[in-house]
């Protein structure tokens, strides 16, 4: 196991982080497009509206937690007939109609929690940490992470923490501390990340492994045929990660992967176009675009009313006048406007991002940070584009934590990694 595991807390990934605003359930579904549009994540938290004044118990603020929105959540919501027929009905509806409830997706810690159980918690399917924000252990990093007799220290009462701060100037006031008390700063699984990718010596020789000799390659993806209507992506939503493959069969009868409906490219998207499109085209059509000039597709006019436009909720104005649909209207911007070329040309924003069975796990790591993705699909070395799997966010946390001896050395021979692949398949 890692030193960094072990002598870091979750109180050092804190530093910076906003305090948390909660959002309630009963907020509306058009105040939520714009919370998660302003939020560093694709997701917010959704909780219940507090029944009593007062300081609350851990229990009590775990019970108020609700689930997690996405926009992938809001598109399939808003691709419902009733909603395509009654835009403003739909922006309207409370957000708890909409939310899928978990309440298992959000732990409370404390501040002094080890590194390596905040990583089993999200390992086994927490997505958000709800960690205290105290004046006394902003900016500490190592200095509360000691064991003492056994047992691991805990966030300390100010008294006793002070001592070990140095002189007097320097204690926060005893009035700042209790303004802090119901202070609180939300950790995602991609705030860990970022951590460790500053922490690749200390995890060495790991990072330069492979995916596939890590065990980080998940077989068990959620997908769709590209000529499958659209909306079937949304018949049972995945929960990790978010996200449905969009695959086209080739003429060896291989899927390759061309595009994805998920959380992370709906992100900042129009969402009552994409609703549109989810309910009217296929797959195919939704994620490589369908552009205004394609005359050999008959697409219906695709209108939104005032209270839309005005919003900017769909085609980026406030014009009642009927458009026809076009990929640009969701925010996919291809490269080309015609479907008749090869597709292996097109490059867009709804293009995949993909990875090789080779590639290296800090290779992937640093692909999901810089393109603030919930997840990476893994294709066969040998073959562009052919899909083995995905590797999300828990997969790279499993792979991290694994003892050394139950790391598998990298692949040696291309035989391996076709064993992978045909493993995968079967």
């Amino acid at each position: 196991m890692a030193s960094v595991f072990l002598y870091h807390v979750v109180a050092d990934l804190t530093v910076g982080k906003p305090e948390l605003v909660e959002f309630c359930e009963t907020e509306t579904v058009e105040a939520a497009i714009k919370a998660i549009g302003d939020s560093t994540e694709c997701g917010i938290p959704v909780w219940k509206r507090k029944t009593h004044a007062g300081i609350e118990n851990t229990e009590m603020r775990q019970q108020r937690f609700v689930g997690i929105l996405n926009s992938l959540d809001i598109v399939a919501f808003f691709a419902k007939s009733e909603c395509l027929e009654d835009h403003d009905k739909a922006l309207k509806t409370p957000v708890s109609e909409v939310v899928a409830h978990n309440n298992s997706l959000l732990r409370q810690v404390d501040p002094g929690t080890r590194l390596i159980d905040a990583l089993e918690m999200m390992k086994h399917g927490v997505k958000r940490l709800l960690v205290r924000k105290s004046v006394v252990w902003q900016g500490m990093s190592k200095r509360f992470s000691i064991l003492y007799n056994g047992k691991w220290l805990k966030n300390m009462d100010t008294s006793s923490s002070s001592n070990n701060l140095g002189p007097s100037s320097n204690r926060p006031s005893s009035s700042t501390t209790t303004s802090a008390r119901d202070k609180f700063c939300c950790l995602s699984r991609e705030d860990v990340i970022r951590f460790l990718i500053g922490c690749l010596g200390a995890l060495a020789p790991l990072p330069l492994s492979s995916i596939s000799s890590v065990g980080a390659i998940n077989p068990n993806y959620n997908s769709i045929e590209a000529t499958s209507a659209a909306i079937e992506a949304t018949q049972k939503l995945p929960e990790d990660p978010c996200a449905i493959a969009v695959l086209e069969q080739s003429q060896d009868g291989q899927y390759k992967i061309i595009g994805e409906i998920s959380a992370s490219k709906l992100w900042k998207c129009d969402h009552l176009a994409a609703a549109w499109a989810l309910a009217n085209l296929s797959g195919g059509q939704f994620v490589m675009g369908v552009e205004d000039n394609v005359s050999s597709r008959s697409l219906k006019d695709f209108s939104v009313n005032q209270a839309a436009g005005n919003h900017n909720l769909a085609n980026g104005g406030g014009s009642t006048k009927p458009k026809k649909f076009s990929s640009r209207s969701i925010g996919f911007n291809a490269a080309n406007p015609s479907l008749a070329v090869s597709r292996s040309m097109y490059r867009g924003r709804s293009a995949p991002l993909t990875c090789k069975v080779t590639s290296s796990l800090a290779a992937v790591m640093a692909q999901m940070l810089s393109h603030r993705a919930t997840h990476v699909w893994v294709t066969e070395d040998e073959s562009d584009d052919v899909l083995v799997g995905v590797v999300g966010y828990a997969d790279i946390m499993v792979a991290v934590t694994k003892q050394p001896s139950s790391v598998v050395p990298p692949p040696g021979r291309s035989t391996e990694n076709s064993g992978i692949v045909n493993d995968v398949h079967n």
